[in-house]
Parts: structure tokens; sequence; C-alpha cells
């Protein structure tokens, strides 16, 4: 039939008639459509996108080490230390046809006497910038220095400039002009003598400019020749020179394309529920329309047919209008990152039509995929079945859609429980899973249980006044209705539950180890880090009974996953002096002993790591350092406190070798009883940070720091996607109810009456929501709290707990209430007549 009358004809006819309902749709399509579009945006800013030279803009190649870890089937993992290039990479390189000559460069890290990092280079590093001797000499004795305009120095001035917490005094020989204004540090220059006192590595290129015969105009062609001849190296051009210049580039790369993917997967999966909801109640309010059309003799696919091309429709076009405000969303997405410290300030995002069509692509599957869904119940049913719900509504739900509902439930609790055997970060990630399948089963159960909640708040309502009882036989006999104004908000308390309580649970249980972990007195650090000079100073400061190096660095594990295949993890690395260590830290160790390490052939592993690994005692690990270097060591000591010290724990010498700087992060000073307060004065005195040694900021504090404003960052965009869903959905509901309170009205209830019932109706919406939602999240919290702190009740944020489930719930209140004031302007006899 529909195809004589013709689809298209339909189509038009229904989006004109419904265009009210169809608004809803348009609605949620438009916020996903913007949402993945920002988001995608992100994604190809990690594999195009970068930092712009900033020093290095005066030469045609520049060439670095590798700053990644290649993972097998996986994104590379960023290496947080500057990469050694490979031995004789200069002479290699300037083997190479069309390079004219090779210029180096290294980057050593001191601070100014008000504790400002300050950039040191060689002198001759000044040519890869274009920096120009304004007035004065370059430097050739060691206490001899450089400066930019912008330091205010001027010639024959003495400037103290500290390294690792020893300072030193330069005299100004020099002034460059021609800095750029966009510096991240003030830059020194230094005789390539000191530099070579400073750095670690004795002065060692880690970066190499190339300049090229033929100029700019053969960069190209010279940087391939380079690849080609001399493996184990980055070589970049033009802007790209940046993200050899940076080390935080890489970094950068990675995480937006972390952050990205997973945003989009929840969005898409979010928008799944949302537009299947909203398209649900477009599909209930045509019911009569779907039931004449099968009375008259349409088959199931018409109606699959007629539905999905309506909904593709009005998917198209608020997927095409969402595109624009998506690229605004993706600069305001990375103000927020570079507010947090995820990614760097002059992180430039790349733009193209490819998040465009990438967005459309999924958000046109999605509102198929909920077209499909929606259209299902219409079309399968019997046309007498069809015209009886037209007027009563559908009063169960299948017992497919029940039976997967439960098996789902069951599921997730199961899941939920998984972190009893898998502890650590681990286990607060399987909650997000376990909470995925619990939404997914509230989705498929929620008619059957919200109409048990109203018929056991039936007896309340019922008991009040004229207002409760309309409230609740309305629930009862539209139990779908309601359930599709209550998922979304659940959806939006349970997933900012699991979100916020994940993350809370581990940062708080790190932060109690570090607190139990450390018995040191003090904890004593410089703006840079700590040289051996300045330990030596610390530990010979009087009053002090011993002083412990700690370094923090990161190291790439490889090992097999849970399927057997290859993979490659990253973990927290700490250096410690195993002389030493005794009586600054207790790691909690169960097996094994931390004296044992020695160099870079034993590692400490925490339980959790063990458990990720599959290693014991005595078992060999491999993986990378910090600066891609390769290791082997047999695992010497198993300890429990993981989330306070790191995953990983080697000899502090290893670990400060495969730094870029080469100094320890700070020192734990153990003192006589007497005289703590003491010895805390006389190293500030002498330009240290003295504090006290218990609680400080776990391992791995910042980088979890970063992780958990980038979950909050998501978690703000996720619940606005939902809360403009939930406005949309109720204030859709309450509309297609207009005929409904009209005709309450024109049987003798007054207008305050009928918005009675509504507010009876919103409290029961929120205060619905609000249980669906918290018990959604019970069974993952629990089993991560478990999992990860051995305790019972989850370590949950009270206060942003209790503004999501109110904020979430009170939407419910809000939106009801003003679109039954709006439904209740038309007079009832019109609003009956228009109906007909």
């Amino acid at each position: 039939m529909a195809r004589r009358l013709g689809l298209g004809g339909l189509v038009r006819a229904d989006l004109r008639q419904h265009a009210a309902s169809f608004a809803g749709v348009a609605v949620a399509v438009f916020v996903a459509s913007a949402l993945v579009t920002g988001l995608g945006v992100l994604v190809e800013s990690g594999a195009r996108g970068g930092m712009a030279p900033e020093r290095y803009t005066h030469v045609d190649v520049v060439v670095g080490g590798v700053q990644a870890v290649d993972v097998p089937e996986d994104l590379p993992i960023p290496l947080r230390e500057r990469v050694p290039l490979p031995d004789d990479a200069a002479a290699a390189i300037a083997a190479v046809d069309g390079v004219d000559r090779i210029v180096g460069d290294v980057t050593v890290p001191l601070s100014s006497s008000s504790g400002a990092l300050v950039e040191a280079h060689p002198w001759a590093s000044t040519e890869l910038t274009g920096l120009e001797l304004g007035e004065g000499n370059a430097p050739a004795a060691p206490d001899e220095v450089v400066v930019t305009p912008a330091t205010g120095e001027s010639i024959g001035a003495t400037v103290s400039l500290a390294h690792g917490g020893v300072s030193a005094e330069y005299r100004v020989v020099g002034i460059v002009e021609g800095a750029s204004a966009s510096q991240r540090a003030p830059h020194v220059f230094l005789s390539a003598e000191r530099i070579a006192q400073l750095d670690p590595h004795g002065g060692e290129p880690r970066v190499l400019g190339v300049f090229a015969d033929g100029g700019k105009a053969d960069a190209e062609a010279v940087a391939a020749a380079i690849r080609d001849a001399v493996p184990g190296v980055d070589v970049r051009t033009g802007d790209a020179r940046g993200d050899v210049e940076f080390l935080d580039a890489g970094a950068a790369r990675a995480t937006l394309i972390a952050i990205g993917s997973a945003f989009v997967g929840t969005c898409i999966l979010v928008a799944l529920f949302i537009v299947a909801g909203t398209l649900s109640l477009s599909v209930q309010a045509r019911r009569r329309d779907f039931a004449l059309l099968r009375a008259v003799g349409a088959t199931p696919k018409q109606i699959h047919a007629l539905v999905t091309r309506e909904v593709l429709t009005v998917a198209s076009v608020a997927g095409v209008l969402g595109i624009v405000p998506g690229y605004l969303f993706s600069s305001a997405l990375q103000s927020a990152f570079v507010s947090g410290g995820v990614i760097p300030g002059d992180f430039a995002l790349a733009v193209s039509a490819s998040p465009a069509a990438g967005a459309l692509l999924l958000v046109l599957g999605a509102a198929w995929g909920a077209a499909r869904i929606a259209a299902g119940r219409p079309a399968r049913l019997d046309p007498i079945e069809a015209l009886r719900e037209s007027s009563s509504g559908p009063s169960r739900i299948g017992l497919p859609r029940a039976i997967s509902g439960i098996l789902l439930a069951v599921a997730g609790v199961s899941v939920s429980t998984v972190p009893l055997v898998v502890h650590g970060e681990d286990a607060a990630a399987i909650s997000v899973a376990a909470a995925l399948l619990l939404f997914v089963a509230l989705a498929l159960l929620g008619p059957l249980l919200v109409s048990a909640v109203v018929r056991a708040a039936g007896s309340v309502l019922r008991r009040g006044s004229a207002a409760g009882f309309l409230a609740a036989a309305n629930g009862r006999a539209n139990s779908r209705r309601l359930s599709s104004a209550i998922l979304p908000i659940a959806l939006g308390i349970g997933l900012g539950l699991v979100q916020i309580g994940a993350a809370g649970i581990v940062e708080n249980e790190a932060a109690v180890q570090a607190e139990v972990g450390v018995t040191a007195d003090l904890r004593v650090s410089a703006p840079v880090g700590l040289s051996g000079s300045a330990l030596e100073t610390i530990a010979s400061t009087a009053g002090v009974t011993a002083a412990s190096p700690v370094v923090i660095g990161a190291a790439a594990v490889d090992h097999r996953d849970l399927e057997g295949d290859p993979t490659t993890t990253e973990f927290v690395l700490q250096g410690v002096d195993p002389s030493t260590v005794d009586g600054a830290i207790d790691l909690g160790v169960r097996e094994g002993s931390i004296s044992q390490l020695d160099g870079e052939t034993e590692v400490a592993v925490s339980t959790d790591a063990a458990r990720t690994l599959g290693v014991g005692i005595g078992d060999a690990v491999d993986g990378h350092f910090g600066d891609g270097a390769p290791w082997q060591a047999t695992v010497v000591a198993v300890y429990e406190r993981g989330l306070g010290f790191g995953a990983l724990t080697m000899d502090v010498a290893a670990v400060r070798a495969h730094t870029t700087t080469g100094l320890d992060a700070f020192a734990l000073v153990s003192a006589e009883s007497s005289s703590v307060d003491d010895v805390r004065v006389a190293l500030e005195q002498a330009g240290f940070s003295a504090v006290d040694g218990a609680g400080p900021r776990a391992a791995g504090a910042e980088t979890r720091s970063q992780q958990g404003w980038v979950s909050l960052i998501g978690l703000i965009v996720i619940l606005g996607y939902i809360a403009i869903a939930v406005v949309n959905t109720l204030v859709m509901a309450t509309r297609e109810r207009s005929r409904e309170l009209a005709l309450l009205q024109l049987i003798g209830a007054s207008r305050g009456q009928v918005r009675a019932m509504m507010r009876h109706e919103a409290v029961l919406i929120a205060l619905t929501s609000a249980v669906f939602g918290v018990a959604v999240a019970i069974p993952p919290l629990v089993g991560a709290s478990m999992g990860v702190s051995g305790t019972l009740i989850p370590a949950l944020p009270l206060l942003p707990a209790a503004v999501i489930v109110a904020g979430m719930s009170a939407l419910a209140l809000v939106s009801v209430g003003a679109a039954t004031i709006a439904a209740l302007r038309t007079r009832p006899i019109e609003e009956i007549g228009s109906r007909q």
C-alpha cells in the first residue's frame, strides 16, 4: 500500500503533520553530530596536528630520536624522556647528499633565583634559531652567559642560575635579538664547556639541525634521504619540526587520539540510547497512524521503511546543521584540556572535512539503528492488536526483551565482582564495563521496572489527593512513556557516579598508600630536581641522619594480555637507593627484598603489576626505559603499595641514567627527632623546599590528575548532552499529552489540579530516576572499591555525587513544569478539536 501511495509522499506528510515530534529527534541528532564532530577534530589533530617550531625556525631539517615504543595492534606509547640519537648519527647524516652542515643542540634545565624554569643551550645552537648578537660577544668561559632581551639584564650584570638545586653565578657577556615572542621558558646560552659540565650526558647533542645545500626548497628531498640512510631517527621539516623540539608533542598526540576515540564511542552509545528513546516517544505519539496503516494492509517491511526514511531525513538535516557547532566545540575542548595541563597550550588543532564526514556517518548509523528499534513493535503487531494499542498503548514488554534484560543485568553484576580477583587500577576500569552492561539491562527492563515502582508508589499517591490518584493511574497506564523520561536521567546519574567514583577510589587509595608508606621526616626538592651535589649538601646538614634520593619516571613493559597476545603497557617507574631506602619508604614488601636492587638487572614490582605481567620472584621482565633504552631485569621483590609509589621500582642510578635531566625528583630525609624543625629551616635557607614527609603526592599523581581532568571534561560533555536530551524528551512527552490534559479540564479538573498531577508525576520521575541511577552504580563501585582498597564502602566524592544526583533529578521537575504551563495555554475545547 505504501508503495502505491508513494513512500516519499507519506514521509513528507508525516513530517508536516508531526513536526513537533520530529523536532525532538532533530535536537538529539543535532547535539550528537556536534559532539562527534568536535571529538573527531581531536582524533585528527592527534594524527596530523602539532606544535610549530619556536627555536628551530631557521634550519631546514630537524632530526631527533624516535619518541615512541611501538605496540602490536595498538597506538604507540610516547616516551617521556628525550631519546638519544643513534651512535654516529651525525656522521651518517653528514654523508647524505644535499647536506651542507649540521648543528647540534641540547637543553639543560636551570632555575632562576625566583625558582622559574630557564632553559640553557650551547651557544652554537643559536644558528638554528636565527638569533643574532645585538651587543656583546659569545660566551667563552664557563661562567659567561648570553641572554635574551626578555630577561631585562644588561652587559656585565651577574645572574644566579641553579642546576639541580645548586646555584652558580654567571656574568652576562651578550644579548641576542630576534627571539620568538611565544617562548615557554626564557632561554640562555652558555659555552659548550659549561653545557658539558651540567648535562648528565656530557653535552652530547640530542637534536641535530641539518642545513640543506639548496636551502629550504630541497628540505623535503634531504629529509627523505636522511630517513633512508639513517634508521632509528625522527626526521621533520616545516611546522613538524616542533614535534622534535618539544618533548611533550608526542604525548599530546597520543592523548588526543585516546581521548577522542574513547569519547566518540561513549557519545555514539549515549546517542543511540537517547535518539532511540526520543524516537520511541515520537512513534508512540503516532501509534494510531501506524495502526491504521497496518489495518489497511501495510506490511512490516513497509512500516520499517517508512520510519527509517523519516528518521534519516530528519537526522541528515540535523546532522549537517551540527557540523559547524562541532568545530567550535573542538576549540572549547582544546581550551579545557590546556587548562588542565593535559595538552600544551601551543598544540595546534588540525581542521579538515574528515571529522564532519565521519560524524555524519556515525550519527546517521546510530539514527538508523534507533529507527529499526523504534519501528520494531508497530511493524510486527497484528493489525487488530495495533488498533487496540493505538488507544491504550502497549501493555507489556516482549519476552525476548525481558530475558535479554535479565541476562545483561546478571552479567553486569557478575562483571562487577571481577575486581575481587583483578585488583588495582584495572579494577576501576572494569567497573565502567560492568556499568555499561547494567545500563543496557535497565534500558531493556525499564518499562517493567517503572510499572513495578508505580504500583508500589500508587498506594501512597492515591491517599494524598486527587492529583496523586491521577498521577498513579497515568503511571500505570503509560509505563513506557514514563520509562522514556526516566531512563536518560538514570543513565546520567549512573554514568556520573561511576566515572567520578572509580577515579576517586583510585586517587584516595594512592594518597593513603603514599601517606602510610613514607616513614621519613621530610621531603626535600628543588625547582627542576636535585643533583648529586645537592644531595650531598642535604645529607651533610646538621641533624640529618639519612637522605634517600627518589626518581620518578616511566617504563614500557612487554608482556602478554589475557588472550595471550603480545602487548606493551606503560607503568610508573620509581628509582630508589637500596642502601638508604630503609627508614624512608615502606613499600609493603610481600616477597623478596628491596635491598637486592642493583643496577638495571633487578626490579621490584607491585602486586598489581605482577598480576598484569604474570610474573613473580625470579622471573624476567623486558621493557624500555623512558628514553627508549631496552632493559631486562629479574624480579627480586613484590610489594603492595604500587598506587602510592609506582608499579615498578629499580635502583635510582639505573633510572636516573635514562632521564633527560639526570636529576633526582626529590629526597626523603630522616632527622634526629629533636632536630626536625631545625633541619627544615636550614634546608630552606639553603634554597631547598622542605615539607613533611608524610602525605607526599603519590607516584603518578600528576598523570592521574590529568586523567581525572579528562574524565571530568568528558563527564560534563556527556551529562550536558543527556541533560539536553532529558529536557527534550520530557517536553515532547508532556506536549503529546496536551489532549489528555485538555480532556481532564473539560470533565471538571481545574488548571491547578492538572498542574498538581503533573508535579506528582515529575516528582515520581525524579525519585525513580535517582533510585535507578544509584542502583546501577552501586555494584560496579562496590566491586571497584573492594578491588582497589579492599573496603566495601567506596570512597565516593560526596559533594560532586550529590550535585550529579540532585542536578539530573531536578531536570524532571523543571522540564515537566515548563512544558505543562505551555500545554495549558491552549483552551481545552480548541485542543480537543485540533487533535481529532
